[in-house]
């Protein structure tokens, strides 16, 4: 049972409606999801009596064992003055698979409240449990599928196949939230820059937030809109309704750090794009930051104008038009026969890296197929060259990218 973290689902409800697990490997959902539903089951008029927290991260499984019967300790004890409460076992550390949670006095404690759990709470008693390493080989964390109210965020692999997709969900889903509207360019690199990391996601959405607000707010009202960002009149005219503002490629690129990846996908986009100068200037970055040349050319170079190659030919020999977003590409080659894609470059999981070719496809129609063979060729020397010569690495890498984007 693996859910997504850009849309949780929620098991169906079960006979015991009052018990409440959120877990998963994505530390920053699972505590966000679980702090939110513990305001919300805890009734207004409860007060401090409300709310029962039991802290859940243990040094040793004696320590570990003893929080549990706290846990239960604490759900058998009524609430006071004859209304609710909410118990919540935040964050709880031995539900995993480690030395602490094999043992058997951590065990024994779960059992207990496995035991508690299946013949039912009492009126007016909630219990909450929340953990980012679960075991779900085991009987605890079977009796909570069971009887509990579940939620599982776990982070994204942005090493498997179609990551791309589920973070861009989650970027366009809360970027809606802080009514940000990105630019389909600027949704890509944000979504490449930040990797699927729902941390770096929000932290990275709050300073475009800051900025774009700081922006709006710096126009004064009555006056003129800001030309990027806004349009109307300012939201404190009494009839004021403010534009959403958009997130451009240049506000991602001053904003969202340029990691070592961040790098290599912007030459690869500059290579796309057909922008001689930003290329240059990013290889030569690259080769300041101590990348080495052939890692270069191997992971930005070669994948760019192979992807510009293979888009352009399945554009042609399919009659596939340009797509206007990556996800309308990839929809296109789902739908080719299995022979037609045979061909295409495969992940250490066999998988195709349709993403990668579904940008390239933007831009594929740029460039004349004799220009990406002939560039292929001179990706193929410069791997010689590097190799067996003691050239100025530089000049290789540079003579790569003007055959690819130089006027003939």
């Amino acid at each position: 049972m693996r859910l997504k973290s850009a849309m949780p689902k929620t098991k169906a409800k079960t006979e015991t409606a009052n018990i409440y697990t959120v877990v998963g490997s994505d530390e920053a959902e699972v505590k966000r999801a679980a702090a939110e539903l513990a305001q919300k089951l805890v009734p207004n008029d409860a007060g401090d009596f409300g709310l029962e927290i039991i802290d859940g991260v243990a040094d040793h499984a004696d320590q570990a064992a003893a929080r549990v019967r706290s846990a239960i300790e604490a759900l058998q004890t009524l609430p006071f003055f004859g209304s609710t409460k909410v118990v919540w076992l935040k964050n709880a550390n031995f539900l995993g698979d480690d030395i602490k949670a094999r043992s058997s006095t951590v065990q024994s404690a779960l059992e207990e409240l496995s035991d508690l759990i299946e013949s039912g709470l009492g009126d007016g008693v909630t219990l909450l449990i929340s953990a980012t390493e679960v075991d779900k080989r085991r009987s605890f964390y079977k009796t909570l599928v069971k009887r509990s109210e579940l939620q599982v965020f776990d982070r994204l692999d942005s090493g498997r196949a179609g990551w791309e997709e589920e973070a861009t969900e989650i970027v366009l889903g809360r970027a809606k939230k802080r009514k940000l509207e990105f630019d389909e360019s600027a949704l890509e690199l944000f979504v490449l820059l930040t990797g699927g990391d729902t941390r770096q996601i929000e932290n990275e959405l709050e300073k475009i937030d800051l900025y774009c607000s700081s922006r709006v707010h710096s126009v004064r009202p009555g006056g003129p809109p800001a030309k990027s960002d806004t349009a109307g009149k300012m939201p404190d005219s009494p009839t004021a309704r403010m534009a959403v503002p958009r997130v451009t490629v240049e506000i991602v690129r001053e904003l969202v750090p340029l990691s070592r990846a961040g790098v290599i996908f912007e030459l690869g986009n500059a290579l796309s794009v057909q922008d001689l100068e930003l290329a240059l200037m990013l290889v030569r970055r690259l080769l300041e930051q101590g990348e080495k040349a052939l890692g270069i050319l191997l992971a930005a170079i070669i994948p760019t104008i192979r992807n510009l190659l293979l888009a352009k030919d399945l554009m042609e020999q399919h009659g596939i038009r340009r797509p206007h977003s990556p996800f309308q590409f990839i929809a296109a080659m789902n739908r080719l026969p299995a022979k037609a894609i045979e061909h295409l470059p495969r992940k250490k999981d066999g998988s195709i890296n349709a993403y990668g070719l579904a940008i390239a496809a933007q831009h594929a129609n740029q460039f004349e197929t004799d220009r990406l063979i002939e560039a292929m060729r001179a990706c193929l020397d410069a791997n010689v060259k590097l190799v067996t010569t003691q050239l100025d690495h530089e000049l290789i890498l540079t003579e790569v990218v003007v055959k690819l984007l130089g006027r003939k």
